[in-house]
């Protein structure tokens, strides 16, 4: 008997009919003999229709006065899906009972609707899966020590599925979504995109850091850490599905070391077009510039990617950097308002119209020319480079997002990804 977590994105949970099938499904793991917890995500759409209301009441007012309550309004969507789903279990003839985060509790920091996970009880779960319930918890949020409660940020339920999951040292986290697994890259960009049977830990990371929707990046993180089994697969698959066949479909996000990984020197392509770049120009060139003009960005909660800072000429440089196309115009604001006056810089510039790409592969490790590669393959396509970053397992550039799927169809044909890896 193995204790599985299952997570259900909000298409899997879009209908009644749906929720239904999701408990046949749950029901049949259960009845298999498995421990099941279920993290299921708000029905399709309703986190985004509870906060356009709120817009509706606060309009061009500045979120940042109303978080906590944000917070409190979004976490009802998961809390519903939560109750209607262990109402439909119980339909199905299993015992189950819901939790929300805080009953739990999913312990957080008080960042509200970008929360981190601190900790985690696992006793009143425990104790319900040993008189033989199945558990269903409302992902995507937690409570903090003042017992507000806080939201993960969008994709949180990935996060949350996997932290239960690690908390309770669970044999495997099952990712169900409404595609059947990793793809070099979006088929919907490239048809020829095949799916993934195996990617190690470190590569799913990065092509989620980069842009793949697939999985939210604090869950592969999670996994990661606590050497949590992974597995994303679809939610549309008949319900009835054999086990076992199940159980082997998908795609199993693992450790590099497992024998059967598919060794290829690039993985797949990702891209990001929720990206806007940032520059600083006329920077006095001097110890601590970096942190003056990141940590006020930093301060403000806002993420930052890639980073360049061009080379001094007669003691003046330009600072350049990405944040997420949401947080662009309150980090313009922010530089305008804090960092120019105190720098002596000359001017705050941006431009929203941009988009990463990333080529991904633990084989890069031990291949040289990758990057030379990407380079020569964006050059004959006639595509400018404005920003590179690099790691051992990945390349990114940042590019005019109008060439964004030129770049990726031209790499994903360059690297020969249509093709397994022999």
């Amino acid at each position: 008997m193995a204790l599985i977590v299952h997570k259900y994105g909000g298409t899997s949970m879009g209908s009644t009919e749906r929720i239904r099938n999701v408990a046949k499904r749950v029901a049949k793991w259960a009845r298999a003999g498995h421990q099941m917890v279920v993290v299921p995500s708000a029905m399709s759409g309703e986190t985004n229709r509870l906060l356009g209301l709120a817009k509706e009441l606060a309009p061009g007012k500045h979120t940042a006065a109303y978080r906590r309550e944000l917070d409190m309004l979004a976490s009802t969507g998961e809390q519903a899906s939560s109750a209607l789903l262990a109402i439909a279990l119980q339909a199905e003839g299993m015992t189950s009972v819901s939790y929300s985060g805080w009953q739990v509790p999913i312990k957080t920091n008080n960042a509200y609707t970008k929360a981190r996970i601190d900790s985690i009880d696992d006793k009143r779960v425990r104790a319900d899966l040993d008189a033989g319930k199945v558990v269903v918890i409302t992902g995507f949020q937690g409570v903090d020590e003042d017992n507000n409660i806080t939201t993960l940020g969008r994709g949180g339920s990935d996060t949350s599925a996997v932290a239960i999951a690690a908390a309770l040292k669970a044999d495997e986290a099952l990712i169900y979504t409404d595609v059947d697994g990793v793809y070099t890259t979006d088929p919907r960009v490239v048809p020829e995109a095949r799916r993934l049977h195996t990617l190690s830990f470190e590569e799913m990371l990065e092509m989620a850091s980069l842009g793949s929707k697939v999985l939210q990046i604090r869950s592969v993180e999670f996994a990661g850490k606590y050497k949590v089994p992974m597995r994303v697969l679809s939610s549309f698959t008949p319900w009835d599905i054999d086990l076992a066949e199940e159980a082997k479909s998908g795609t199993l996000i693992t450790f590099e070391e497992d024998e059967q990984m598919e060794h290829a020197v690039v993985s797949g392509i990702a891209f990001n077009r929720d990206e806007a770049k940032v520059s600083v120009l006329g920077v006095p060139d001097r110890p601590g510039i970096a942190y003056q003009i990141l940590g006020t960005v930093a301060d403000a909660n806002i993420e930052v990617d890639v980073i360049i800072q061009n080379v001094s000429k007669d003691g003046i440089t330009d600072f350049s950097f990405t944040v997420n196309h949401a947080d662009y115009a309150r980090t313009i604001d922010l530089l305008k308002e804090k960092v120019l006056p105190e720098l002596g810089a000359t001017e705050v510039e941006g431009d929203p119209r941009i988009c990463k790409v990333s080529i991904v592969g633990i084989g890069m490790r031990s291949h040289v020319g990758v990057a030379a590669k990407m380079f020569r393959v964006l050059s004959e396509e006639g595509i400018n480079i404005q920003m590179i970053s690099t790691s051992e397992i990945k390349t990114s550039v940042v590019i005019d997002e109008k060439y964004m799927e030129l770049a990726v169809r031209a790499l994903h044909r360059a690297f020969d990804l249509e093709q397994a890896p022999s």
